[in-house]
């Protein structure tokens, strides 16, 4: 059977985004219980620049040791069904769908092959592609932080460093959809945008730095890392909790110090490594959200495929508004 190509970007190690390549490499083929998926959009994240930077090192036991294991990077797709593997039941040619490959990457490419059981679901009629692929980034994993690691409640008092990224504007709607009381941070050039995504307060990093305020808070959702526990401790409530997706050395040590001792805790979590039943399952509640029209992804940028390098330059200037995305198709 001859092999068909396609076209896709590869990482050649661990670097900045120069490792970056546009290649043309075979497409995959699906396997019985899979589903080919022509891609339309794919995300370039954060978490994809930390990623390939190879950075923390700890990372290197999941991806690979010298140089990414998978060596397309991306992980969010939206796009068509292309093809499925003979065991395929719930999927069928044609139809729009997206998800996300957690640790498999593989998405910034013109196709990517995954498993009906893996965490996909079919787009609903009125979402866009470009929304889509970025689903499984900010939403994904700030619905994580906030209902199963901060178990948030209604009335709580929430702030959220860095509300106006992926993971931030993500969590300022989430946040106010289950009844809390929002405090967005940002610089200044954003404050307008967190307001319009429901904040009930915005503060201008630039102006006021939140850890020296009189206000008191039920958990820190620091989407960014710029803080710390150490730091936020004294505008946490008794039992307040801070938490942040990025992981370094000091929040580790802060983590196991707060487990042991006292009543404010510091917490970490890698959302893509839950099991796929639990992605998937937070994945269907992200959607019921979206159709109740409480949340609505933020785009910031579009890069074409060729371009992803690019893109991950923009990323890593640290000032993106939301989502950037990659269109293939």
């Amino acid at each position: 059977m001859k092999t068909i190509q396609m076209k896709a970007v590869l990482a050649t190690g661990y670097g900045s985004a120069e490792v970056l390549q546009l290649s043309r490499v075979s497409r995959p083929e699906p396997k019985p219980d899979e589903i080919l998926v022509k891609v339309y959009a794919s995300s370039a994240t954060r978490a994809d620049s930390m990623m390939l930077s190879g950075k923390p090192y700890i990372g290197r036991l999941f991806n690979g040791l010298k140089k990414p294991k998978n060596p397309i990077p991306g992980t969010g797709f939206a796009g068509v069904v292309e093809s499925v593997g003979e065991a395929v039941k719930s999927f069928k040619i044609g139809e729009r769908v997206f998800g996300e490959t957690t640790l498999s990457f593989s998405t910034n490419a013109e196709y990517v092959a995954i498993a009906e059981q893996g965490v996909i679901l079919p787009m609903p009629d009125n979402m866009r592609y470009e929304e889509a692929a970025s689903f499984c980034d900010g939403p994904l994993t700030s619905i994580n932080f906030l209902k199963e690691i901060a178990q948030i409640q209604a009335g709580e008092k929430v702030l959220i460093n860095g509300a106006a990224g992926s993971l931030g504007s993500a969590a300022v709607q989430l946040a106010k959809y289950f009844g809390a009381e929002v405090t967005g941070v940002c610089s200044t050039g954003n404050v307008g945008l967190v307001k319009s995504l429901g904040a009930d307060h915005v503060i201008d990093y630039r102006q006021q730095d939140f850890t020296q305020l009189d206000e008191k808070y039920d958990f820190i959702y620091d989407t960014v890392g710029k803080s710390t526990f150490s730091k936020s401790k004294q505008v946490l409530k008794p039992y307040g909790m801070y938490l942040s997706p990025v992981l370094k050395f000091p929040l580790l040590l802060e983590m196991i110090r707060t487990s042991l001792f006292g009543k404010k805790k510091a917490k970490f979590a890698a959302t893509g490594l839950k099991s796929v039943d639990e992605l998937r399952d937070m994945l269907s509640e992200l959607l019921s959200i979206y159709r109740d029209g409480k949340l609505k992804p933020v785009i910031d940028r579009q890069f074409p495929l060729e371009k992803l390098a690019e893109a991950h330059r923009y990323i890593e200037l640290g000032h993106k508004k939301g989502n950037v995305v990659i269109v293939t198709a």
